[in-house]
């Protein structure tokens, strides 16, 4: 059954379906998709497990599919071509629709597709895993990797719908499953303390995929996203909050190579250095600091960056951040837990500490 939540964004407002076994609900997959021209877009690992499910709850004239390699390298200006010339090939019309079924390379690349072809198409999201579900798949970023800088080619273009079939997730690996905690993680440190002590008692149960504590965990964090997003929908001010650890983590993917560790991954050792920086800055403590690297820690994730990593090279990868002004990087710290803020004065021996530190402790 589906627990719908709504993104408020006036005339762009959506909602978004959490519950078990969304694939297999043609009302509400008709409702949602609801175009005569369907273009589903997945990988060739979730193809397999779900794509004959999606399309079987697709009522349209014409539904293609195109399915594509695995993994963050796909998220490329090569697919986004061909993706472009699948669309004109079948001569796909701008009152046609888009379906991303997958995780959030697919997300990010079909979303970017539909917000450029004809100057804008509809999308609806169709996460199948856990950071997808929590994160990437609600709130309208899409983009592709550069080998400069991740997400640096973009766009906002908002989904019709997300449903959230938490069904999908019982195929996900570990590895990708702990991956997608860190971005719920991250909830509960910048905005949702009592969430955060939630995690804390109930994290054993949410890595053993309790379905009770799977569907809190989702629908709390969604909450919290849709929260940020209906506020800032264009990250002007509060959504650059919801990047803690991603300055830091997106280094770390840029750096050792797209695909080389999981966006979760580096969002975990990122936000673990940006807790190390706030202390730096007295608004942390030392055991506030243990306690965040004990919940990543748990959830079996790093909590270091890779020691290839150098602090000139991190550099060199941050001052192209997305929230950089005027040439100052800019970090998402925290001034205490469930407070977070953005900010580009910190001195910079500080930022330099953090980065050696962890190039040591790697």
């Amino acid at each position: 059954m589906s627990a719908a939540l709504s993104v408020d964004l006036g005339s762009r407002s959506y909602p978004i379906h959490i519950g078990s076994d969304l694939l297999d609900d043609a009302a509400l997959v008709a409702q949602s998709v609801a175009a005569t021209q369907i273009v589903i877009i997945t990988n060739e690992i979730v193809a397999p497990h779900y794509l004959a499910r999606c399309r079987r709850s697709i009522d349209a004239q014409e539904c293609y599919e195109l399915i594509l390699e695995d993994g963050e390298r796909a998220k490329s200006f090569a697919n986004f071509e061909r993706i472009m010339g699948f669309l004109l090939e079948r001569r796909i019309e701008r009152s046609a629709a888009i379906v991303a079924l997958g995780g959030g390379v697919v997300g990010d690349l079909a979303g970017f597709v539909a917000a450029c072809y004809q100057r804008g198409i509809a999308y609806v999201q169709v996460p199948t895993t856990l950071l997808a579900q929590v994160d990437s798949a609600v709130g309208g970023k899409t983009a592709i990797n550069h080998p400069l800088g991740k997400n640096m080619v973009g766009a906002f273009h908002q989904p019709r719908a997300v449903i959230a079939d938490t069904a999908t997730l019982a195929t996900l690996p570990p590895r990708e499953f702990s991956a997608g905690i860190a971005e719920v993680i991250k909830y509960g440190l910048i905005r949702d303390y009592p969430f955060l002590v939630w995690l804390e008692d109930q994290l054993d149960a949410l890595l053993e995929r309790d379905p009770v504590a799977l569907a809190y965990a989702i629908r709390r964090s969604c909450e919290n996203k849709a929260a940020v997003v209906a506020a800032d929908e264009r990250e002007g001010g509060a959504r650059a909050t919801l990047n803690l650890g991603h300055t830091f983590g997106h280094a770390i993917e840029t750096g050792v190579g797209y695909g080389a560790w999981l966006h979760g991954e580096a969002v975990a050792a990122g936000t673990c250095m940006a807790a190390r920086m706030s202390a730096r800055m007295g608004w942390l403590s030392a055991v506030d600091v243990r306690r965040i690297e004990r919940l990543f820690e748990r959830a079996r994730l790093p909590l270091e960056a890779p020691s290839d990593l150098t602090p000139a090279r991190f550099l060199e990868i941050m001052s192209r951040d997305k929230k950089n002004v005027g040439g100052q990087i800019r970090l998402v710290l925290l001034e205490g837990l469930g407070t977070a803020v953005v900010t580009g004065s910190y001195p910079a021996a500080a930022l330099l500490a953090t980065l050696a530190e962890g190039a040591a402790a790697a």
